[in-house]
């Protein structure tokens, strides 16, 4: 990498990776929770990771880049947490499997924050405003649904789980 529009593509390619391995995560998720705000919230989430993942994979092939040419082993790492404390772990509680549903979509979630904020970074320095305001968008989208399941666990899951 010689310039920072090679580390810009680079880490737009990065985390496009590390959105389709979190929407898959995410989709199996939705599946798993039982709460049915939850459920709805995880659905969002997927379907909002799609959109971001359909923006970046435009964003990429203007620099005549291939929305693939990455794979995120960071992700990778988080998705093996995933299963590992949702998929393979025993619980004998619903609210509990759903406070851990909760916490590893969390993780992922900002994971992919830090990776849009540096990439619109990059985007801004390097005078690319209207990506940047994509980027914007879609990082702003990502904190949402980050609060979005701080309402829930507050809510009341955190609650039946501790019940």
């Amino acid at each position: 990498m010689d310039t920072l529009k090679d580390l810009y593509v680079d880490q737009l390619q990065d985390i496009y990776s590390a959105c389709k391995q979190s929407r898959d995560a995410t989709m199996k998720m939705e599946k798993a929770a039982t709460d049915s705000d939850l459920k709805d919230a995880l659905h969002a989430g997927h379907k909002g990771i799609e959109t971001g993942m359909s923006m970046m994979a435009e964003i990429l092939r203007g620099h005549g880049a291939d929305p693939d040419g990455e794979f995120c082993k960071g992700m990778e790492g988080l998705v093996k947490e995933v299963n590992a404390h949702v998929f393979d772990e025993e619980f004998g509680d619903d609210a509990v499997r759903d406070a851990m549903i909760i916490t590893q979509y969390q993780r992922m979630a900002h994971y992919a924050i830090a990776g849009y904020g540096c990439c619109k970074a990059f985007a801004h320095r390097l005078d690319l405003e209207d990506e940047a305001s994509k980027l914007d968008k879609h990082l702003s989208n990502t904190y949402d649904g980050d609060e979005t399941m701080t309402a829930l666990a507050m809510g009341g899951i955190n609650r039946d789980a501790a019940a």
